[in-house]
């Protein structure tokens, strides 16, 4: 006994070019309306054969394939643009069926390509569907994505220097199909995860081959199976370990069901603790002592966190304003990084700086800043003197070498060659001379601060 199978006769799309998705490998993950978009007479185009399910689809007359772009061009961009011309070329004489891996609109730069470049032809375009890697990988781990997974391009964290990741959610990194792209990927996932930071490597998700493998971070490029259907999966860390934990923490104390100490905090009643927490990072850094550094950091960051939230719900600004204008900031002041500019030395870093801070005052509208303006107010009277002194030497007002030469005697109490604790020790000594005598040393210093800066800054003036 014979059976035969008769399939439903779709109404096929007419466009001029149908985009079409094979899956991530197995044959039975095509969708039968692509089925027949494949066997529907039209050319049939693919994107490459490097693909499991293409020696399953069957007879199809005239296939053809841009494998070969791909031994003509050293760069993924300069192949992906030239099979979109191709496949536009082929479009102009008659409708073209243009299939590629997965879904067309998951980790595909051809797709969007193809639709620009039809629109400036004429050419009609539909896109349909089909399952992509995540689906795959998805149920080859046993992992929802709708918790909060967060999906990448391998080679786009390859390419960057921290991962654009939150390591409280999990993260499934597709393409990663060299051991060069593994191991960039690795040292970027260092900049945020631990070595030992337990990973899965998914290989040929979805078809018949299927297999994972668990094993640490560190050991992610120590082989040399990769292939152009391997993932990466990083499970999430424990919770609290990234900085949208600490917001949602922040919010949730801020909240009508929070705590009372911390719903009534204001930008204003928060300025003396955030220099407190900085005064006790700079201790715990003297202390080298990385554990209470960490903490105390930590503390910081939550006095930040609650400072944006109180302005947050003030309607004032949001930490995403805060962040994207110290991102924007340090971009433009980094010519030499981020564009073209050239710098021989410091002096010259110095100069390209400070003309950079002068544009960004104009372009505000705010009048040119003095050589020994821009030092903040509450700074401690020391630190108030340290930097003063810095701004004053660079615009030629103070020598720090006339120093031992006007006081000898100040001189010879801190030789050349003296250390910190030396330094200390004459601080200290010096502190206590100012409360025998009733005076309060912090206010000294901040008080002849403040009349050098009025002093010097008239003598500019006129």
């Amino acid at each position: 006994m014979s059976i035969s199978i008769v399939y439903p006769n779709l109404s096929l799309p007419t466009a001029d070019i149908a985009i079409v998705g094979l899956g991530p490998g197995d044959v039975g993950e095509i969708s039968l309306a692509v089925w027949q978009l494949l066997h529907s007479g039209r050319q049939v185009i693919l994107r490459t054969r490097r693909h499991p399910c293409v020696d399953a689809l069957g007879k199809i007359p005239g296939l053809q394939s841009c494998d070969d772009l791909y031994e003509q061009h050293d760069e993924f961009a300069a192949v992906y643009a030239a099979v979109v011309e191709r496949v536009l070329a082929a479009a102009a004489k008659d409708p073209v069926v243009y299939a590629l891996p997965g879904h067309p609109w998951v980790g595909e730069a051809t797709t969007g390509a193809l639709l620009a470049g039809a629109a400036e032809k004429g050419l009609t375009v539909h896109v349909s569907g089909g399952a992509s890697f995540i689906d795959a990988a998805a149920t080859a781990l046993g992992l929802d994505p709708m918790e909060g997974c967060q999906i990448v391009d391998g080679m786009l964290l390859a390419a960057r220097h921290h991962p654009q990741l939150d390591v409280s959610l999990p993260a499934l990194v597709g393409q990663v199909y060299s051991r060069q792209v593994a191991s960039d990927v690795k040292l970027t996932l260092l900049n945020a995860y631990a070595a030992d930071q337990p990973v899965t490597l998914i290989q040929a998700a979805g078809t018949p081959a299927q297999r994972t493998q668990k094993l640490s971070l560190h050991e992610l490029d120590r082989r040399d199976d990769f292939d152009h259907l391997t993932s990466l999966f990083i499970p999430a860390q424990r919770p609290g370990g990234s900085f949208n934990d600490l917001q949602e923490l922040i919010a949730h104390l801020r909240a009508p069901e929070g705590c009372p100490w911390d719903q009534v905090q204001t930008l204003e009643s928060l300025k003396e603790f955030l220099l407190a927490e900085c005064c006790e990072v700079l201790e715990a850094i003297d202390n080298e002592d990385d554990e209470h550094t960490a903490e105390e950091l930590g503390d910081v960051l939550g006095i930040v966190a609650m400072i944006v939230q109180a302005a947050t719900e003030e309607s004032r600004f949001q930490m995403a304003d805060a962040i994207r204008a110290s991102v924007e900031k340090l971009t433009r002041r980094h010519p030499h990084v981020f564009n073209t500019a050239n710098i021989p030395d410091m002096d010259g870093l110095y100069s390209q700086w400070d003309a950079i801070k002068a544009q960004e005052r104009a372009d505000k509208g705010q009048r040119p800043k003095g050589p020994l303006d821009g030092i903040p107010a509450a700074l401690p009277a020391l630190e108030k003197a340290r930097v003063l002194q810095s701004k004053a030497e660079k615009a030629g007002l103070f020598s720090r070498a006339e120093v031992a030469t006007e006081n000898p005697a100040l001189a010879a109490l801190l030789p050349p060659g003296s250390d910190e604790t030396k330094l200390g020790r004459l601080l200290w000594q010096l502190t206590a001379l100012a409360k025998c005598r009733d005076l309060q040393a912090e206010a000294a210093l901040r008080t002849y601060a403040v009349r050098f800066r009025e002093r010097e800054a008239e003598g500019i003036a006129g």
